[in-house]
């Protein structure tokens, strides 16, 4: 009996060290990349890790989370995408497109989440929005333009030309002049585009609509958002009102925004994550978005763009800027 008591002494220790080194053993690892740090992109970010920690996920304990920004450069995204894949984890989440496409290229195998990411069919990261089959799913922030077209259209009812700083390098961007160019024109008005394929090419960009452009619209376009300070400064100038996508941009000096809440979006990839962690193949989640919308103004952004906003408008907001 003596012998039986001790023999289940030492296999329930064994069990017990067994269970502590699990946490250990079975930590998951999820690696995050970032194209560029802003305030939508950040908040993403910020959105899985909170979804991650709520569902039992904590980097203190059982996961090993890594993030990195490529500075908005799409060779450094190219270069820690390999070096993410080389890591082996079990998910790598990739904000914004340039970094999607970036790690799509480097692995057939990691499960890839997107995030951030307006046509991830135009982008070719998926086939389709249904699931997959390969390594790819995610959460799309694509916003039906329409809203879009009606909002400018509340802010300045007289435009009759609206303006467009983009990144032509970026496949997001570029989808939504094609399908803004061809809403405007059903409603007897014209998009006039300024390309700005880097950050430092924002101000200039603005400066040529000026004298041709009612108001200046601008979509979650990375380099535009990453560098939105120079756009309102040429913005207030001017006196040309400037309409969002982002709601993040409002608070930096666009006059309105209908938009998604990114942290939001954040947590709603997390939930993805989750799922994939917890033994789900990426390639039978079908891709999502959000119907999220929440409408920012900013009063005082109008009053420096020349615009007075209807009350109604204001009224409607969820988040007024004095």
């Amino acid at each position: 009996m003596k012998g039986l008591k001790a023999t289940k002494s030492i296999l329930g220790g064994a069990v017990a060290l067994a269970l502590l080194c699990g946490g250990a053993v079975h930590a998951q690892t999820v690696k995050v990349l970032s194209i560029v740090d802003h305030p939508a992109l950040d908040a993403i970010r910020d959105g899985v890790r909170e979804e991650l920690k709520a569902a039992g996920y904590d980097a203190d304990k059982n996961l090993k989370w890594e993030y990195q920004s490529a500075q908005g450069n799409t060779g450094t995204a190219a270069q820690i995408a390999r070096k993410f894949v080389g890591d082996n984890p079990n998910a790598i989440v990739a904000i914004a497109t340039p970094s999607a496409q970036a790690v799509v290229a480097a692995t057939k195998t990691v499960p890839v989440v997107y995030s951030g990411v307006t046509d991830p069919v135009a982008a070719q990261l998926v086939k389709s929005w249904s699931p997959s089959g390969t390594n790819v799913t995610g959460v799309s922030d694509k916003l039906p333009l329409d809203k879009q077209v009606t909002l400018i259209k509340r802010v300045v009812p007289n435009a009759k030309t609206v303006g467009m700083v983009y990144n032509p390098g970026e496949a997001n961007s570029v989808v939504v002049v094609k399908e803004l160019k061809e809403l405007l024109a059903k409603q007897g008005l014209t998009l006039k585009e300024a390309a700005a394929p880097r950050t430092v090419d924002i101000g200039a960009a603005a400066k040529s609509l000026i004298g041709k452009v009612d108001v200046i619209y601008t979509n979650t376009d990375n380099n535009v958002v990453s560098a939105y300070e120079a756009l309102v400064k040429v913005a207030n100038e001017s006196k040309i009102p400037l309409v969002a996508a982002d709601t993040d941009s409002v608070k930096r000096g666009a006059i309105a925004a209908l938009g998604i809440n990114y942290l939001d979006l954040g947590h709603q990839t997390g939930k993805v994550v989750v799922r994939i962690l917890k033994g789900e193949k990426p390639g039978a989640i079908a891709s999502e978005t959000s119907s999220n919308l929440e409408l920012f103004v900013n009063t005082g952004a109008a009053q420096k763009q020349g615009v007075t906003l209807s009350p109604d408008l204001v009224k409607e907001a969820k988040t007024v800027i004095k």
